[in-house]
């Protein structure tokens, strides 16, 4: 049992088997390396401990590692059918016209066409107007840039994430 200093959400966390453990950190982060240092850095007093963990487990990721976090992740304006989380962060594209919709597709793809990936944004809280210009601003970035930008911008989804997934009422 963890202490019962620790914030009853996270205790719930802490508490979890390493299986149920596993599964609900995979729902944060695809990436089976971030899974693995976050479960290793189990239990967690506070949340910031939990963040702290996992900011360090971004900045250990591998190119293969940062690749297979990425493929977890659905392209700005396509959330994946019943994926209530992609849909809740992805919000702000659900009142786009449908000229934004269809520029968002073709930036998309110019993307994954140019850097190999989905283009990854911290969507939460972006309007789909401020979506496509980071798109469009992005899209000329040098690949070694866009990468760390790439990492950045996982690292602020994992912690949104994770604030939810130790929420005490969740």
């Amino acid at each position: 049992m963890t202490s019962t200093s620790t914030p009853p959400g996270l205790a719930r966390f802490n508490d979890l088997t390493e299986a149920a453990a596993r599964a609900a950190l995979h729902e944060t982060c695809a990436s089976t390396a971030w899974v693995d240092r976050l479960l290793a850095a189990r239990p967690c007093t506070t949340p910031e401990d939990l963040y702290a963990a996992s900011d360090a487990a971004l900045a250990e990721l591998t190119g293969a590692d940062l690749d297979e976090a990425m493929a977890g992740h659905p392209p700005i304006g396509r959330p994946r059918p019943g994926d209530p989380t992609s849909a809740r962060e992805q919000r702000g594209m659900a009142g786009a016209s449908e000229d934004l919709k269809a520029r968002m597709l073709e930036l998309n793809l110019a993307y994954q066409d140019r850097f190999g990936h989905v283009f990854l944004i911290c969507a939460t809280g972006l309007s789909a107007e401020q979506m496509r210009a980071a798109l469009e601003e992005r899209i000329g970035n040098a690949p070694e840039k866009e990468r760390e930008i790439v990492r950045t911008e996982l690292g602020k989804i994992n912690r949104i994430r994770l604030a939810r997934l130790v929420e005490e009422d969740a």
